[in-house]
């Protein structure tokens, strides 16, 4: 069975697909499937998805394998004060693939939770602090208090698409991320984050964590977090195969209690 360790195979290329490269394969979009989507967007009301309010760019590490780094945009809703949810795509283009999603906690949750549940969290201190993480296009000033916050915060990021390594549609198991980190097995390359700052040019990863040292870091950062740090160990996941549990349907009608 599948491991989100190992790679699965080649990529499938059926379905009569049209074009190579990262892009799935898939006839292009109909004109009947365009008129349907503009209908639905006018008639549905699409809550959740308009909850949306924040882009964040930031980068991710596999945690059983820190060579591999991606690049994430994280779109951002607020359930409460305390509770982010973000879908995570690849990029901001249009044609962005959607690769996982990461759920972001203030420390308060974060130590309700048990000890073997805090293993697969991270911290976001020091992606906060040394200017990994960006909200493309705003003023820093305007998200200041926002970084001040997520400073103190913790995530759970499972990513179910690795297009880093070439797949072109999702394959095998979800992999859990990490936050970088400021020690070497944890840092972002170099060229990532260059290609990064290019992008978004109104400010650099330099400045900005020259303009965030005054940005408070947790008193404390639970050491379940970032597990790795303290234990060189890393999490993956298997598929094992398993009896099913099966609902037991009554087919007979009910017995009169007068019989």
């Amino acid at each position: 069975m599948a491991s989100s360790d190992k790679e699965p195979g080649s990529t499938p290329l059926g379905g009569g697909g049209e074009g190579e490269g990262p892009t799935p394969p898939g006839q292009l979009t109909t004109m009947g499937s365009k008129l349907l989507d503009k209908g639905a967007k006018m008639l549905q009301s699409m809550k959740p998805v308009k909850q949306v309010q924040q882009h964040a760019c930031s980068f991710a590490l596999y945690a059983h394998d820190h060579t591999r780094q991606i690049e994430t945009h994280l779109y951002i809703s607020r359930l409460n004060q305390d509770f982010l949810q973000c879908p995570i795509y690849d990029s901001d283009d249009p044609l962005a693939r959607l690769i996982g999603v990461e759920y972001i906690v203030a420390e308060n949750i974060f130590e309700t939770l048990p000890p073997e549940e805090q293993k697969l969290w991270h911290s976001h201190a020091y992606e906060i602090k040394s200017g990994l993480w960006v909200h493309p296009r705003v003023a820093e000033m305007i998200v200041k208090p926002e970084l001040k916050w997520l400073a103190k915060t913790y995530g759970k990021f499972w990513c179910t698409w690795q297009v880093d390594r070439g797949d072109r549609v999702p394959l095998g198991t979800p992999a859990l991320m990490m936050s970088p980190q400021g020690i070497n097995a944890g840092q972002v390359r170099p060229d990532l984050l260059k290609s990064r700052d290019d992008k978004y040019k109104m400010y650099s990863s330099e400045e900005l964590k020259e303009s965030r040292l005054e940005i408070e870091e947790p008193e404390w950062l639970n050491p379940n977090a970032d597990y790795w740090k303290q234990h060189g160990k890393g999490f993956a996941l298997d598929v094992l195969e398993m009896d099913m549990k099966c609902m037991r349907v009554n087919l007979l009608p009910p017995v009169p209690e007068s019989l």
